[in-house]
């Protein structure tokens, strides 16, 4: 009778003794058992640290509320002015201990913040006193109550000449969205990032629903919890940020998070420093996976790794292929452009994907045929070195020198920017400079046919004259009867009077060596084209 590892890590393993059915060992006994470990697993529970995910519309002051908090200056340091990835901090308030997350307020960032309200215990929702609620305030308050997380409305900017707080929460209450004091429950407080007016409060409202939310966590137990960030460094490999929900994670110990397993070479805290060991609503940074894991993914601990196996054999994971067409419904005749994207970490990977799925173009469409962590590589470039039109978009990575030198032979564009809407649209003006090629036939004359000479076994001899435009030496001709077509040849010589001419002008009398597989007959009508491509 083998426990779950996660039951309790000391214990793994009960004897069954082999004794006759009469013996009284009835199964009742073993659930008794059973039932007594899981009150004992119960008992070594303690009250852990909430995680929280801030959320809400862009520069609606999210990073700087945790800047306020942490007293750091992240925003500053943000390409653009927009907070580009799930960011996880450790803050201590009256002695406890709370973990944020800061999640982008950006359209395209929308899976990070999804991730953010999976993730966390409870949900801060940002919204502007100048601007109230807008569309990503609404986006997250859905993923949100989705996730069914308690939430505190912070309503931010306060303290700016075009703050109105009562105007706010009768936005939020449009959206049904009841803050105490205005119809309903939901706590509230009104912060000032800059003057640091209502953080405490704020803080303190935190510290009260995670108390009513009875948070409980075993610190005798492997870790588990999500994946919130993956990264490939070309130095150390793949690394991956954690938060741990529950149980201890020592540095001794294998981590599985999808089919991706690695023993622990280092463990770094939220502030990079070196730690041995880290509890639960910790956010740790692990080195040492095989792969990169799936962002959002549940990870577990183990102290062996025959246990890792052992449990993915028993729980296989699958995943979604990563290929895919923007834009695909367009016309027959339209520019294909291959693309692979490389991202600094997996989340904004998605964040790139989202911003070029915006990118609707006529007679373009995008085919991503790759995509990954990690800089601009020689093997990219070799990836898509069949195709002309192929372009490389790199999402706050560099491109390797070998890259660069195979790129602008194979005549491969890289494009790389720190700012993910700037790549979007330098790749819609790069496609609207690549306009497709339209093959179309032009009308060049038409002439009626007044009688037929003489006729071999593809070649006819014939008189005519021109009615419109005019009919040229070596062009395409369609041949009419009644107003339908029944068949085509081709000029292969013109008369006029005998004398060879390369062309005949409208109103003029001719001669012509026709070759068509289709006998041409007095009254019928030819019509000159010519096949132009643009």
């Amino acid at each position: 009778f083998e426990l779950n590892s996660e039951t309790n890590r000391t214990f793994t393993r009960l004897p069954i003794f082999n004794r006759p059915s009469h013996s009284g060992l009835s199964s009742a006994y073993f659930i008794g058992l059973i039932q007594n470990m899981a009150e004992t697993d119960k008992n070594k529970q303690i009250a852990r640290p909430p995680v929280i995910a801030v959320m809400g519309h862009i520069d609606h002051g999210k990073s700087k509320l945790l800047d306020y908090i942490r007293q750091t200056n992240v925003v500053e340091r943000e390409s653009g002015g927009i907070t580009q990835h799930v960011s996880a901090y450790e803050v201590v308030h009256k002695d406890q201990k709370i973990t944020f997350l800061d999640t982008p307020g950006h359209a395209a960032f929308e899976a990070m913040r999804v991730r953010g309200a999976q993730i966390c215990d409870i949900a801060v929702l940002i919204v502007s006193a100048e601007e109230g609620v807008k569309t990503q305030t609404l986006e997250a308050l859905k993923s949100i109550k989705e996730h069914n997380k308690p939430f505190v409305v912070a309503i931010s900017k306060i303290d700016k000449p075009e703050a109105n707080p009562d105007r706010t929460k009768q936005s939020l209450a449009e959206n049904d969205v009841f803050v105490e004091g205005y119809g309903g429950a939901i706590p509230c407080a009104l912060v000032s990032s800059t003057e640091g007016t209502g953080v405490d409060e704020l803080l303190d409202l935190l510290l009260l629903v995670a108390e009513m939310e009875e948070l409980k966590g075993n610190p005798e137990k492997p870790a588990k919890g999500f994946i919130l960030e993956t990264n490939l460094d070309p130095r150390a490999g793949v690394t991956a940020t954690l938060i741990i929900k529950d149980g201890t994670l020592s540095d001794k110990d294998f981590v599985l998070a999808g089919n991706a397993l690695g023993k622990i070479k280092k463990m770094e805290n939220f502030l990079g420093k070196p730690v041995k060991e880290l509890m639960f609503s910790s956010p740790v940074k692990v080195f040492g996976f095989s792969e990169l894991p799936p962002v959002g993914c549940e990870f577990r601990a183990f102290a062996a790794k025959d246990e890792a196996d052992k449990w993915l054999a028993e729980n296989p994971f699958t995943i979604a292929p990563c290929g895919k067409i923007f834009n695909p419904h367009v016309a027959e005749n339209a520019i294909r452009i291959p693309l692979v994207i490389k991202a600094d970490v997996a989340g904004t990977l998605e964040a790139v994907e989202k911003e070029l799925a915006k990118i609707n173009l006529e007679r373009v469409f995008l085919e991503v045929v790759a995509k990954n962590v990690g800089p601009v590589s020689e093997n990219d470039v070799k990836l898509v070195s069949a195709f002309p039109e192929a372009v490389i978009l790199g999402f706050k990575v560099k491109s390797e020198k070998s890259a660069i030198t195979l790129a602008e032979k194979s005549g491969v564009t890289i494009k790389t920017s720190d700012i993910i809407y700037k790549l979007s649209e330098w790749l819609e003006e790069l496609a609207l400079g690549r306009p497709p090629k339209v093959t179309t036939e032009e009308t060049i004359g038409r002439a009626k046919i007044l009688k037929t000479f003489a006729a071999t076994k593809d070649k006819q001899i014939i008189g005519g004259v021109v009615s419109a435009g005019k009919i040229v030496k070596g062009l395409k001709v369609k041949i009419h009867r009644h107003d339908n077509e029944i068949g085509q040849g081709k000029i292969l010589d013109l008369q006029i009077q005998k004398i060879k001419v390369n062309e005949v002008e409208e109103n003029t009398q001719f001669g012509a060596e026709v070759e068509a597989k289709i006998e041409i007959a007095g009254g019928d009508v030819i019509y000159a084209f010519e096949t132009v491509t643009k």
